[in-house]
């Protein structure tokens, strides 16, 4: 049997894959199991940061993994305490609870919002809403609060105590804090797996002042669009507010599965002793991988983010088959008169690796994609949607 063939018969079934087998690779380069090149745009879905097997990133890790790969969090760890305190520093945050993806760095993050609130206000004050079109996980409750119906049949029953506003519609999110219960808004500033669909920043400003006002928790779900994705170091800082909670995944560990949910001033103390726990999260070689990325998420590497960004936008303005453009920094969603799919299979054809998201193109690159590489896949990829 080939690789194919023992996927379908020991792995369930709930992906559709594309008809490739990548092998290896290194930084924005892919290879097939016939050593064919591909030009990755699709970063692991947002989790390679700096590209496939980069060797500062490799060498970290494996210099930890030759020193302590786990003994659990009944004990303190080096790698651990640092990216904590390098999460901290670089966000303004006060502490971190570490986990192995983002639903689980969301699970956290709900849990903390209710147990804040019924620590200050007591029991029946647990409600949380979050935006119609958000995904914010696969687990049970994550999927409960993820505000697509789509995603709500054949798991049930689901999660009580999640309530879905309109996006961009402030007059919506005002009547339902003031016909429910609430403890916290949980957003994410761009909807990925929705579609790229970026919130309007006077939207989010007010958003900010209202939770404010009512003693709301502001959660902002930055597992796709956190560490450097869209210029910023959370997309966050690109609004001008400060959440009360951050949950963060994908690209921290640049490829090894964390979770980190960052707790501000109000939640400080929330968790105590037994109240949450991870038998992995915060692995030291996990935690080694992301201080390597986070060390060097600098200036000018979100710099050349945003003159990236700048490029693809530019470039694909006005290209036949497009109908719209999306995204921030180096997540952008293209609408395609073409079905999306159609055009990504037509991309790896030519070799070059793209997503999708809902009905558009999705492009996830690696941050320090060289431009290069980068102007050659546009250019396939215009020519694929424009064929």
């Amino acid at each position: 049997m080939n690789i194919k063939e023992l996927d379908s018969k020991y792995i369930a079934g709930t992906y559709s894959r594309f008809d490739v087998t990548f092998t290896h690779g290194h930084g924005s380069t892919l290879y097939d199991e016939n050593e064919k090149e591909y030009i990755d745009l699709g970063g692991g879905i947002a989790v390679t940061t700096f590209g496939i097997s980069d060797d500062v990133w490799k060498n970290d890790v494996i210099s930890q993994l030759e020193k302590l790969q786990h003994v659990s969090n009944l004990y303190y760890t080096q790698p651990q305490v640092k990216l904590a305190e390098l999460l901290c520093q670089k966000t303004g945050m006060k502490k971190v609870f570490f986990s192995n993806s983002g639903a689980e760095a969301n699970e956290c993050a709900i849990k903390a919002a209710r147990k804040y609130s019924n620590d200050k206000h007591g029991k029946g004050r647990s409600t949380i809403i979050t935006l119609k079109n958000s995904f914010h996980g696969r687990t049970i409750t994550t999927l409960s609060a993820t505000g697509q119906d789509v995603f709500h049949k054949d798991f049930g029953p689901f999660t009580e105590g999640f309530i879905y506003a309109e996006p961009n519609n402030i007059s919506d999110m005002e009547r339902l804090i003031s016909e429910n219960s609430c403890c916290a808004i949980m957003i994410e500033l761009i909807q990925g797996e929705g579609g790229v669909y970026v919130l309007d920043k006077e939207y989010v400003s007010q958003l900010a002042n209202i939770a404010t006002e009512k003693d709301l928790l502001l959660i902002v779900d930055e597992v796709q669009t956190g560490n450097g994705r869209t210029g910023e170091l959370y997309c966050y800082m690109n609004y001008n507010i400060t959440p009360d909670i951050v949950s963060t995944a994908k690209g921290l560990a640049g490829g090894l599965p964390m979770g980190a949910t960052l707790l501000g001033e109000k939640l400080k103390d929330t968790l105590g002793p037994s109240s949450h726990g991870s038998t992995f999260g915060g692995n030291p070689v996990c935690a080694a991988g992301a201080i390597s990325v986070l060390t060097r998420i600098d200036d000018p590497l979100l710099a050349g983010v945003r003159e990236k960004s700048k490029y693809i936008f530019d470039e694909l303005e006005g290209t036949p088959g497009i109908k719209s453009i999306s995204g921030l920094g180096l997540m952008i969603g293209i609408e395609t008169e073409k079905p999306a799919k159609d055009v990504v299979t037509a991309c790896i054809k030519k070799g070059v690796v793209t997503l999708t998201a809902k009905d558009k193109v999705r492009l996830l690159p690696a941050l320090n994609i060289p431009f290069e590489q980068l102007k050659k896949a546009i250019q396939i990829l215009k020519e694929e949607i424009s064929a």
